[in-house]
């Protein structure tokens, strides 16, 4: 497994990172041996970068990592860990609390959920919008002169809070939705991350399944799955994405790779400076992605795909229309 280095002041980590949400929420159930199994096999191959989130099944997925990890070596793995989501008892959304004092209350918790005594990247998970964000990275910023937290991180925001944030304190990552057909964060974001010396996380880099090369038409989605209310997995929308899709097959066919593999490599050659999660519950998804990191894309390849899927290719929002506003880039 190569390594990445998250901007100038963010911790080197393994060139993949896994994204563990979908082992506690979001995408209907999940089997808690096999998703354990799955954080073993990715850490013995090399993967370092662990992301969670406190709220991610009501603190299941902290207690799950929490479990697969122990016995690991502190040192052989980093954490990054988002906060602030609200939620209620019923799984429903109550907003983003991101008040110093919440801050500290968030990061107690996590740290005896996952049984740590630090984080190595700590981040709101959205913006919130009755807290100046100097306040929350200034709350962050105590935690990590108090050595709980070791590096700060942002997710989900744009370009002028970004500039706000890393003048309180060094930001070493943002981590946003990015990929193929989500390639909002191009725009202005990419180039003030860049400016500023800031690394990427990108998180559904094969867009929740949608471009994985395994979402068939008619499909559907069951109770208590994000994709059920999102807008690119339904009617005419998806029967586009799904022809986008069925571009990516031909293109990875000649390249001797799956469409997933081929859509992380793409994502992954964006920068060095960017490191994708692979959001696998299973082992069998994981050892697929992991394929990814043997994909070289010429920049003849990335012409070609480029061709088949220009940005804004895709049809419907990346969130239902009501959740659209918290995101730092749109589609």
């Amino acid at each position: 497994m190569q390594t990445r280095t998250l901007g100038r002041t963010g911790p080197t980590t393994s060139a993949l990172g896994l994204g563990a949400m979908g082992m506690s929420d979001l995408y209907g159930p999940s089997d808690r041996t096999e998703s354990i199994a799955t954080v073993h096999a990715a850490l013995d191959a090399g993967i370092t970068l662990i992301d969670t989130g406190d709220f991610y099944g009501m603190g299941h997925n902290e207690l799950l990592l929490g479990e697969a990890l122990r016995g690991r070596p502190r040192d052989s793995y980093q954490l990054s860990v988002k906060f602030g989501g609200l939620r209620g008892p019923d799984m429903s959304w109550g907003g983003h609390d991101s008040r110093p004092v919440a801050v500290r209350n968030f990061l107690a918790y996590s740290l005896t959920r996952l049984g740590t005594d630090y984080i190595d990247i700590y981040r709101p998970a959205r913006l919130d919008p009755d807290v100046p964000i100097e306040e929350t990275v200034g709350a962050i910023a105590e935690l990590v002169k108090a050595g709980y937290v070791r590096h700060i991180g942002l997710s989900e925001v744009g370009p002028d809070t970004i500039r706000r944030a890393h003048a309180v304190h060094p930001i070493a990552d943002l981590q946003i939705e990015y990929s193929l057909i989500s390639r909002a964060v191009e725009g202005e974001i990419l180039p003030v991350l860049r400016e500023l010396g800031i690394g990427l996380t990108a998180y559904g880099v094969l867009s929740r399944g949608l471009i994985s090369g395994h979402w068939a038409p008619g499909q559907g989605a069951g109770p208590g799955d994000f994709r059920s209310h999102s807008p690119r997995f339904h009617g005419d929308n998806l029967d586009h994405n799904l022809g986008l899709v069925q571009t990516l097959r031909g293109i990875a066919a000649g390249k001797g790779c799956s469409v997933a593999q081929l859509a992380i490599a793409w994502v992954a050659a964006r920068g060095e400076d960017i490191v994708p999660l692979v959001g696998a519950r299973t082992r069998e998804r994981l050892a697929e992605a992991l394929g990814a990191a043997d994909v070289t894309l010429t920049a003849d390849d990335l012409a070609v795909i480029e061709r088949a899927v220009p940005p804004g290719a895709a049809r419907g929002d990346r969130y239902p229309t009501g959740m659209m506003g918290s995101l730092g880039a749109g589609n």
